[in-house]
């Protein structure tokens, strides 16, 4: 956001109109003050005339969405009558993230008060073959959105191997859809589901996915249930790994993050925490680049920051591991700066979920449940249910500032399947800002940047987040 407000001066003419920097989803948009102002005034005056359905609108989509799922969801009743109900399973498959059981409670509870049977399986695509699976009722997910991991347990096992179990139980416990939340493994898993529907049709139902993960490589989403609360823990690391240094002048932290191939949290870390340098893998460096973030830390020491933060995603060179990085600052560093290195490990999948994870879960599980009523009326043909449409197996992603149901067949063609990672990403944009904070003479892509917007025109085809 400081960025854009600096591009919003540097773009400005005398005739360009005062503006808010804002957030809008995972965008800064700039928005023009008058009407903000006006906005605000709107609000309060309607407040004041006890107009709270008007005001509750002034706010915005996004308040009313929260607003709407907070009134479903705070309220303990028994659930509506079940007659004419459908069966819906929910699980989780991958790794565990914190966030996984708000999405699972948001998921059960939404479907209880549609009408539906919820069933939980335990232990992932293993366990739905299994038959590791009992149904939920609304006290089954009590108190379940502070805790962290996965309470139903999870397993990176994929479907293909197990078609003929899977099929078995999917007849066996009458499930008409399937919500999915997990990582990479719940997005290939979705993928088998689709290939399987052409030797077995009872795989024919509708399913979704919500990206779980604290690595941020599902495609289709630029945000993943979990990431948010791994970056708190990984931030929180970094600065208490820092302060230890306070006492100690001319230190050099290199500290190595989770995330498979992906440098999402590497990146977004390093710019929180304010590193020196973050590499990753999508960003290929050579011992060239080594070498200048090494001479650029010799010339920091001589200033009055006597202290060095470099972070380094697992995956992100085969051969330049933490090991090398680390014997390589501690040569060249000799008599300038000591070095230390730090392997983070399953300490990033966090502790109790942050509050931006809990609320992100909640809301992707209550939007996949209404999704899913909705798909299992429109496959109901001949007393059966029967899916066998691209959109029948979506991702629910949030792109930009939209949350989006996109047919897993779809984003295929946008994964590096080798790598685990989506083929574009978002947050790249954000890493040259990481070297100009760092003190480096870099260019600034500005050819993304925000215009101005009318704060009362619609977004069509977009769904509140």
């Amino acid at each position: 956001m400081g960025v854009e407000a600096v591009m919003a001066l540097l773009e400005g003419t005398p005739d360009t109109p005062a503006c808010v920097v804002s957030l809008s989803g995972n965008q800064a948009v700039r928005l023009p003050l008058m009407e903000c102002v006006q906005v605000t005034k709107d609000v309060t005056k309607a407040m004041e005339e006890k107009k709270f359905d008007e005001a509750l609108k002034l706010r915005g989509r996004s308040f009313m969405n929260n607003w709407e799922v907070y009134k479903l969801l705070a309220h303990v009743r028994p659930p509506v009558s079940k007659s004419g109900s459908h069966t819906v399973a929910v699980m989780n498959v991958g790794a565990p993230a914190a966030g996984m059981n708000a999405a699972v409670r948001s998921t059960v509870r939404i479907g209880l008060i549609q009408g539906n049977r919820v069933l939980v399986v335990h232990d992932g695509f293993e366990g739905l073959a299994k038959g590791q699976i009992e149904e939920a009722g609304w006290s089954y997910v009590g108190g379940w959105t502070g805790q962290g991991g996965s309470k139903l347990g999870t397993k990176r096992t994929l479907p293909k191997k197990s078609f003929e179990q899977i099929s078995a139980n999917i007849t066996k416990f009458n499930i008409q859809g399937l919500v999915i939340i997990g990582g990479f493994e719940a997005y290939t898993g979705g993928l088998e589901l689709m290939e399987g529907r052409k030797q077995f049709d009872e795989l024919c139902i509708p399913f979704v996915v919500i990206p779980a993960t604290v690595s941020n490589n599902v495609p289709g989403s630029d945000f993943s249930v979990g990431a948010d609360t791994a970056l708190n823990t990984i931030c929180t690391t970094c600065d208490r790994i820092k302060q230890s240094a306070a006492g100690t002048k001319r230190r050099v932290f290199i500290i190595e993050t989770m995330g498979g191939y992906c440098g999402y949290l590497a990146t977004m870390a390093g710019l929180a925490a304010g590193a020196d340098a973050a590499y990753i893998f999508e960003e290929p460096f050579t011992i060239r680049d080594l070498q200048a973030n090494v001479e650029h830390l010799v010339q920091k020491m001589k200033t009055t920051v006597k202290r060095g933060l470099v972070l380094r995603n697992e995956k992100c060179n085969e051969n330049y591991t933490t090991d090398f990085i680390f014997n390589l600052y501690s040569e060249e560093g000799k008599g300038i700066f000591d070095s230390r290195k730090n392997v983070l490990g399953h300490m990033q999948q966090g502790g109790s979920p942050t509050p931006f994870d809990r609320n992100f879960a909640t809301k992707m599980g209550a939007k996949a449940m209404n999704w899913m009523s909705g798909k299992i009326k429109e496959s109901y043909r001949n007393g059966r249910i029967f899916a066998n449409t691209p959109d029948s197996g979506c991702v629910l992603g949030m792109r930009k500032r939209a949350l989006l149901f996109q047919p897993v067949t779809e984003l295929q063609g946008q994964t590096d399947f080798e790598h685990r990672i989506p083929k574009e990403q978002w947050w790249l944009k954000l890493r040259p800002i990481l070297k100009i904070l760092a003190k480096y003479e870099i260019d600034l892509d500005t050819s993304d940047h925000a215009h101005l917007e009318h704060i009362t025109r619609k977004r069509s085809g977009e769904g509140a987040v």
